[in-house]
């Protein structure tokens, strides 16, 4: 379930353009991106659909999944996450982040809720692992 489920909203999975990640040393270079994110809840196994990622040159990134959009300020070890649906804000928070790979990770453990961002293999539908 989303970082909504917090709030009792379901994600249903949308198909993602054909973007596809330029991943070097790990990180995806600054740009959009096909992407994965999983969310996993402390009562539940964790759930994955397509998302589009816009990493952006300021420390910013967006991940989009249809209507919801996670704006991320990456900062030297924190995240801030806004959650927003159209122009309404669902929630904020501010966590520790880290790559793992290609991976961006973070939990919000006020709520017990885990993210990652999987970066696809380009031309491919394929986390990067």
């Amino acid at each position: 379930m989303w970082r909504a489920a917090g709030l009792g909203v379901a994600l249903c999975a949308f198909a993602v353009s054909g973007a596809s990640a330029a991943i070097r040393d790990g990180r995806p270079a600054i740009g959009r991106h096909a992407a994965e994110l999983c969310v996993t809840t402390a009562s539940a196994a964790p759930s994955c659909g397509p998302a589009q990622v816009d990493l952006r040159r300021d420390g910013s990134a967006r991940v989009r999944i249809d209507d919801l959009v996670y704006r991320l300020q990456l900062h030297s070890s924190q995240v801030e996450v806004v959650l927003m649906h159209g122009a309404v804000q669902i929630d904020d928070f501010t966590v520790p982040y880290e790559w793992v790979g290609s991976s961006l990770q973070f939990v919000d453990d006020d709520r017990k809720v885990r993210y990652e961002v999987r970066f696809m293999k380009r031309g491919g539908n394929e986390p990067v692992r």
